[in-house]
């Protein structure tokens, strides 16, 4: 019997070969870029759980909808500082960082 060949691949898989193995420049901007959009993609879904607008968090954190908005489509990049006020102040959660080795 003959067995047919999988065009399945990994995640990994695809990005390797895509972009380079781990540690090149143009795998670490896919990296990053992915962390930026996860980071506005869960403050959204966060905002809309809590039942917020955009103009409802941005006054409770002190900024403005507009801002809120390039976080959450990922156009402009947030600061730690930013982010912690977002989650504690404006959706009343707290802020929890990992650090892998």
């Amino acid at each position: 019997m003959k067995t047919k060949k999988s065009n399945i691949v990994t995640l990994e898989q695809f990005k390797d070969k895509h972009y380079g193995k781990r540690g090149t420049t143009k795998r670490d901007e896919l990296e990053t870029g992915y962390k930026n959009f996860k980071i506005g993609v869960l403050i959204h879904e966060a905002r809309l759980a809590k039942g917020l607008t955009q103009e409802e968090l941005a006054e409770k954190v002190g900024t403005t909808k507009s801002y809120i908005s390039k976080i959450e489509n990922n156009v402009k990049e947030v600061r730690i500082s930013t982010l912690q006020k977002i989650v504690q102040l404006g959706l009343g959660g707290q802020l929890e960082l990992l650090i892998r080795l």
